[in-house]
């Protein structure tokens, strides 16, 4: 497919997401989003990202009986960021703290039958935005000192920064 982009003088050739490499459960959480939101008064809230590539998540908790109870991301980013939030609100639904403080970033990409090798890098945060969350909540009711909580990740390692 070509198409012209106003502002440009020649075409370019527009990439379906299929051919980027993108698996059939991606692009499901992609097209339908699970959990997205925000919970008022959330019981932990985690915030992730790089806005320099695009990619910043939050992950707002509830949490009853130490099990995460309802949980709601906002992501500003590509598909494969808005999959992986996705995905990692329904790993994490119904799980412990503790449980739920184990899911890596690999979990998450493995659990989407894969990402491309371009988008690993910062769409993956869905995890780090988990953990921040869990953390939060920890922080509240004194079972972590603020400052023992430290970034997990930052930024992205890949992405250029200003």
């Amino acid at each position: 497919m070509i198409k012209i982009q106003k502002g440009l003088k020649e075409p370019s050739k527009v990439i379906p997401m299929a051919q980027i490499g993108y698996s059939k459960k991606v692009m499901e959480h992609f097209m339908n989003p699970r959990n997205v939101g925000v919970i008022e008064n959330p019981d932990g809230y985690g915030k992730v990202g790089n806005p320099t590539c695009g990619d910043l998540m939050e992950i707002f908790i509830k949490v009853k009986d130490d099990k995460i109870e309802d949980i709601k991301f906002r992501t500003f980013g590509c598909g494969s960021a808005i999959a992986v939030s996705s995905m990692v609100t329904e790993m994490a639904k119904g799980k412990t703290l503790d449980e739920a403080m184990k899911i890596t970033r690999k979990d998450v990409a493995d659990e989407l039958e894969g990402l491309p090798p371009q988008k690993m890098h910062c769409s993956n945060l869905g995890a780090d935005a988990l953990h921040a969350a869990i953390k939060d909540y920890w922080v509240k009711i004194g079972m972590m000192k603020p400052e023992e909580v430290k970034p997990e990740r930052p930024e992205c390692d890949v992405c250029p920064t200003k």
